[in-house]
């Protein structure tokens, strides 16, 4: 049979189209090919991937951009195909619903943790193994949101493969129980699957809508909003932080359990 390896190190150009020499030792993780498009064009850097199922990007700085789309599935391939190449540190850029008052469209999330409520993570550990993030990469990610003056929320986030649920009263329910301060599709997963292949990660999490609120419900108009309103901001301190992160040469050692 063919080796885990063997299969990433085949299977990552395969959804790419990226050679893995071309691969950065950091690596920025998005749902969405504007980001990439914008990365590309910041660093006048090639796409690659452009008709495949995801689409990735390398700048002159030792940093790549990964589009793998949505949804905890997704997010448990990419972070099995990162293997393929050791990366020294994946941060997620992704967009989460946020559930608390004190949580508003344009803000940003560091989570101390997500909740596994997506099913895909119980592949790789048993559901009372938590899912977290490396402390010392969400240290470069909160020191680069303060040096652009922007405040942030920390706190809980709620993963689910459930993508239409707003109007659902009994999972409001559950979420209010549960005390989250937003939910998403990927975290979770790709903290637990990170922790299993050892894999130093992190998430920076712009909330896009408020989906327990009647008007909060996000639509193609409301997302065009955040995307021109913060989406470059979003990019940039993940840029920073990753590149900062790659300069200062400072491993990110993984702790077992």
């Amino acid at each position: 049979m063919l080796t885990k390896t063997q299969i990433t190190r085949n299977w990552l150009p395969r959804y790419t189209g990226m050679p893995l020499k071309e691969f950065g030792n950091y690596i920025l993780l998005t749902n969405f090919r504007n980001y990439v498009r914008r990365f590309a064009h910041m660093f006048d850097c090639k796409i690659y991937g452009e008709d495949l199922t995801m689409q990735a990007a390398t700048n002159g700085d030792d940093l790549t951009i990964i589009n793998f789309g949505i949804g905890s599935s997704n997010a448990a391939t990419i972070m099995d195909l990162l293997t393929a190449i050791s990366p020294k540190g994946v941060l997620f850029l992704g967009k989460c619903g946020g559930l608390k008052k004190s949580t508003e469209i344009g803000h940003f999330i560091l989570p101390i943790a997500a909740i596994r409520g997506e099913g895909a993570s119980n592949d790789y550990f048993p559901p009372e193994v938590p899912a977290l993030p490396s402390f010392k990469l969400h240290k470069f990610i909160s020191d680069k949101i303060l040096a652009h003056n922007v405040d942030y929320r920390t706190g809980v986030i709620y993963t689910t493969n459930r993508r239409v649920w707003e109007h659902d009263k009994a999972f409001h329910s559950k979420l209010r129980a549960m005390t989250c301060i937003g939910i998403d599709m990927e975290t979770a997963t790709l903290f637990i699957v990170g922790h299993a292949n050892e894999i130093a990660r992190g998430a920076l999490l712009l909330v896009s809508d408020v989906p327990v609120t009647p008007d909060g419900v996000k639509t193609e108009e409301s997302d065009k909003k955040v995307t021109a309103k913060w989406v470059d901001l979003h990019l940039q301190i993940g840029i920073e932080a990753m590149t900062e992160l790659g300069h200062q040469g400072e491993k990110i050692k993984h702790f077992r359990y």
